[in-house]
This record gives C-alpha cells, structure tokens and sequence, in this order.
C-alpha cells in the first residue's frame, strides 16, 4: 500500500491510511513512516519476525528459570511462600523448582552459610549446568548477617559468583520475587556472561 496523503494539518509526518492488519503488499509486516515499500514473496503467507539466535536465546532463557533452593535457615520459609499460590511466580516461568542440581539453572541461597557447608555449596554450584545463576537471599547469605564468627561465611561471594543480593532478615517474598524479575531482565537483555 504506498504512502498517501493524509489530511491531518496538525502533523509533520506524512501517514498512510489504517487497514486490517496483514492485508496490502506488506503480507503483515510492519512499514515505519518513511520506508520504501517492500516486495516479499509470499512465505506461506503468515507474519514474519526477524531477530538474532542470541536475542531468541535469552529470551527463552529469562522465561524459563528453574530454582534450585539451598535453604539452610529461616529465609527458605519465605522462598516457600513465594513458590506459593499467594505470590504465584508461576506467572513468570519460575515455579519449576528443582532439588537435582543438573536440572536447575538458579540456586537461590536463602540461609546462614558456615565453613563446614561452603564446599558443599560450591560443589552443588558446579554440577549445574552452564547457564547458571545464582541469588543470595537473606542478610545471612548476602553478609554474614548478624553472625560475626570464625565460622560463619561473611557472603556467599566468597565461595560461588552471585548474580543478585536479597536484602532483609528474613526478606519478603515480594523481595526474592522482584531479584528473580530483575534477573530475568538481566539474561534477556544479554548482560550476563561467564
């Protein structure tokens, strides 16, 4: 459908006339103002969308995160009521929680840390499969919380890399669920690489 004159006095872009969707010779795709029309052959005669492996890639990767929870204290009670039906992040592709370190992609540390368990996290942290993704919940988790002792891990960064921190004693669901959103945001948009 070429350009043609629209009466709008008010506008400096020059606009073409509305018609249902996937009709005309764009064989429904989308023609910016401006454009020269465009000659397609007809492809089964659908819509196309045209993006990068990449894009497609963590896109599906953001939608389709699967938590490993690692709670050792009283913040895995709030990770339970998230995975509830009151905050429902099935909603967001994140309710297949996973207790096989090979079948999850997220582990979310929701609990005080000591020496003792720390090899025991890192090894679980590395039979995950690439792309892996971690969230440290809790103030334990993310500091030490209020345990200043030898034997307690001042952050969980010190043994496994952390891609988001909870804050709060315990932090709410509403929290763990906002660091899952952003997290998701974060892969889909490509920022994290290892």
């Amino acid at each position: 459908m070429p350009n043609q004159p629209y009466d709008s006095s008010g506008s400096i872009i020059q606009r073409k006339r509305g018609g249902p969707p996937g009709e005309g010779a764009e064989k429904g795709l989308i023609t910016l103002p401006g454009e020269s029309e465009r000659e397609i052959e007809d492809l089964a005669g659908g819509t196309y969308l045209t993006t990068t492996v990449d894009t497609m890639v963590n896109w599906a990767r953001g939608n389709s995160l699967w938590p490993l929870p690692f709670g050792t204290a009283c913040c895995a009670i709030e990770f339970m009521s998230m995975v509830s039906s009151h905050y429902d992040i099935a909603r967001f592709g994140a309710e297949v929680v996973r207790f096989s370190p090979r079948q999850a992609d997220l582990m979310i540390v929701a609990g005080t840390i000591v020496d003792k368990m720390s090899p025991v996290l890192k090894k679980i942290y590395e039979q995950m499969p690439e792309p892996r993704y971690v969230i440290a919940m809790g103030a334990c988790a993310t500091s030490g919380g209020f345990y200043r002792a030898y034997h307690v891990v001042q952050g969980i960064d010190e043994i496994i890399p952390v891609d988001m921190w909870v804050p709060g004693c315990p932090p709410t669901p509403d929290g763990l669920m906002y660091s899952i959103l952003k997290l998701k945001e974060k892969i889909q948009r490509g920022e994290i690489r290892r």
